[in-house]
């Protein structure tokens, strides 16, 4: 029988072409079974959320690439929206979006790697490797309580196939909890398999070393020759302010550091230690009359030995790999910073970030720029854009 009406409100929804009033009856439940709640809308039911998915879609999309304020003014102008749309209400929305592709995430993982070398022999014949560059970007943040910790870190990769199709990822890491699976997921939707190579690529900081372990068992993972030819090209530099109280020559230091380039060219880590330290030697026995240049050699020497330590399995023979044609530097990781962390949160832009903030929008930034944003929003709004049935010619 009819339900009892109790009254009834206004629903506004948000579309592409407009603001629509919609009249939401209030309904009593039947008395039949019992109910958490006295009366429904089954208009309410139907419509959770007040903004049309086509409208979302474009809020997200240009909101994770342009600054919220600039992401309204174009749709303003180039739609009919009718009730100006608010930057707060494009904000929440894009993180609604975030979460729901956070929620679609799988489980993290130490280990990924599954099944035996047997099974991994009876797979089908790969592709060609996949390269992967890892780096990070910092981001003014918005919990800053002293001037030495208003940034903090996000790291951002990018994934290339052999045929040049590349797929982005970011993550904060001292807010993700999932940055294995979420790289897992970017390697498989690229068609990883496990009897397939990858090679990755990073400037070898402690924060990012960690991340590739355990995803495939055929992975590599290299320091590139960008990061390292930097750091002894500053120890040159600094080479040149030596004094004559220093115990060193900047002649013989640069040429010792030449050398030190040399055999990392090489895959020479061993050579290149001892070197290091036979510079370390010669400034430590005058160390009461070391001037303030040659303090600071020795301090950046001693880290870029540190440093040489750490990594020492993750320095190949660039010369060899470089005459082959394969990847030896994360130069293409540098503009992937520039796209996905500097370009939308630092460079011209004078908000401050939180980690969730940040985290958030990376995911629906990435998602963006390897255009699956659509086909999630496909997944989740079945209906979306869809064409009218083509007529069969007469």
């Amino acid at each position: 029988r009819p339900h009892r009406h109790k009254g009834e409100h206004t629903v506004l929804l948000r579309t592409l072409f407009g603001t629509v009033r919609l009249t939401s009856p209030r309904l009593f439940h039947c008395g039949c079974r019992p109910q958490p709640m006295r009366t429904f809308s089954p208009l309410a039911e139907a419509l959770p959320e007040h903004t049309t998915p086509e409208l979302l879609l474009l809020e997200s999309e240009f909101g994770a690439l342009l600054p919220y304020r600039q992401t309204v003014r174009l749709l303003q102008k180039l739609l009919p929206l009718g009730r100006p749309l608010a930057r707060e209400a494009v904000r929440l929305h894009l993180q609604r979006v975030a979460e729901r592709l956070e929620a679609a995430l799988g489980d993290e993982r130490c280990m990924f790697v599954e099944g035996c070398p047997s099974d991994w022999a009876a797979l089908s014949r790969p592709d060609l490797p996949l390269t992967v560059g890892l780096d990070g970007g910092f981001v003014h943040s918005a919990e800053q309580t002293s001037r030495t910790d208003g940034w903090f870190e996000a790291i951002v990769g990018k994934s290339i196939t052999a045929d040049g199709m590349a797929k982005y990822f970011g993550f904060v890491q001292n807010y993700d909890r999932k940055p294995k699976r979420r790289l897992f997921e970017l390697l498989t939707s690229q068609g990883m398999q496990m009897n397939q190579q990858v090679t990755f690529l990073s400037d070898g900081a402690d924060d990012v070393r960690d991340l590739p372990l355990y995803l495939n068992p055929q992975a590599e993972h290299w320091i590139d020759w960008f990061h390292v030819t930097m750091r002894i090209t500053v120890l040159r530099n600094q080479a040149k302010g030596l004094r004559a109280g220093d115990n060193l020559q900047p002649k013989v230091a640069d040429e010792t550091l030449e050398g030190i380039k040399w055999y990392l060219w090489h895959g020479n880590v061993f050579r290149a230690l001892q070197e290091a330290e036979s510079l370390i030697w010669d400034l430590e026995e005058c160390d009461d009359e070391l001037s303030s240049n040659g303090r600071k050699l020795a301090k950046s020497l001693d880290e870029f030995r540190t440093y040489l330590r750490n990594n020492k399995g993750s320095i190949p023979n660039y010369g060899e790999r470089w005459r082959n044609g394969e990847t030896i530097s994360t130069a293409f990781v540098e503009s992937t910073v520039n796209t996905v962390i500097s370009r939308r949160m630092v460079k011209k832009q004078q908000m401050r970030w939180t980690p969730r903030g940040a985290h958030l929008l990376l995911q629906v930034c990435t998602c963006a720029l390897n255009g699956e944003l659509e086909e999630k929003f496909r997944g989740w709004y079945p209906a979306l854009h869809q064409a009218a049935p083509a007529k069969k010619a007469a």
